[in-house]
C-alpha cells in the first residue's frame, strides 16, 4: 500500500505545480521622483476600482481583491502624466471559488506574517513615468511607479491598456511581483516558510476613472 500511496502523492504535487501560473516576473528597482500633474485630472471610482492579486503554492492558488481609500491621475494629450492610488489593505476580499477556508486566508494574510494590516493599513502606487508603446495589440502605455508595501517601497514598470473619453477614463494592467522585494515572508523561518508558498504574485489592477 505505502508503494502505491507515495507515487500517487508525487503525481499529485507535480500536476498542481504545473497548474500554478508562471509569468516573468516585473523587475522592482530603487525608488524614483514622481511626476507632476498635467492636463486632466480624472478620479478614481472607488465603487468600481480594485486591485486583485494570485498567489501559488504547490497545491493550489489563492485570489482576492483589495479597494482604494482613494486615487486620481491626470492625462494629456493621450499620454499619463501622474498619478496616485491607495490601497485600503484591511479591504481584502478572498474570491477563491472554494469558500471554506476564506476567513482563515484572510486574517492570515492581514497578520504580521504577510500584510501587517493592523500596522500598515494602506499600500501605495505613484507614477513616476509613463510612455505610449507601439506594436502591442492589448497594452497602450508602459507606466512606471513606486509601489510601497508596509515600509518598503520599490519602483516598478508594467506593460498597461489606457483608455480615455470625454468624462472617464480607466486603465487596466496584469504583471507579477516578488514578494519577498517588499519584505512579504511567510512565517518566522523565512527559508523554511516560503518553500510552501511562491513568492511571485500575479496583480491585476483595473481603475475606472471620474473627471
Amino acid at each position: 500500500m505505502k508503494k502505491i500511496f507515495l507515487p500517487i502523492v508525487a503525481l499529485f504535487i507535480a500536476t498542481s505545480c504545473n497548474q500554478t501560473p508562471k509569468t516573468e516576473v516585473t523587475n522592482a528597482g530603487e525608488t524614483q521622483t514622481a511626476t507632476t500633474a498635467t492636463g486632466t485630472t480624472f478620479t478614481a471610482d472607488k465603487s468600481t476600482s480594485k486591485v486583485s492579486f494570485e498567489g501559488a503554492k504547490p497545491v493550489g492558488t489563492h485570489t482576492g481583491d483589495f479597494s482604494l481609500t482613494e486615487g486620481s491621475f491626470s492625462v494629456a494629450d493621450g499620454n499619463i502624466t501622474s498619478g496616485k492610488f491607495v490601497i485600503d489593505i484591511a479591504s481584502m476580499v478572498i474570491t477563491d471559488k472554494n469558500q471554506t477556508m476564506s476567513e482563515k486566508l484572510k486574517k492570515h494574510l492581514l497578520s504580521p506574517d504577510f500584510f501587517d494590516a493592523e500596522k500598515f493599513g494602506t499600500a501605495t502606487f505613484e507614477i513616476t513615468g509613463s510612455e505610449v508603446l507601439t506594436g502591442d495589440s492589448l497594452n497602450s502605455h508602459k507606466i512606471s511607479g513606486n509601489l510601497t508595501l508596509k515600509d518598503s517601497t520599490r519602483n516598478l514598470s508594467f506593460p498597461a491598456k489606457i483608455t480615455v473619453a470625454d468624462s472617464t477614463a480607466s486603465a487596466t494592467a496584469s504583471f507579477t511581483i516578488d514578494r519577498t522585494q517588499w519584505g512579504l515572508f511567510y512565517g518566522n523561518d523565512k527559508s523554511l516558510g516560503d518553500k510552501f508558498i511562491y513568492p511571485e504574485v500575479k496583480i491585476a489592477l483595473s481603475i475606472q476613472g471620474k473627471k
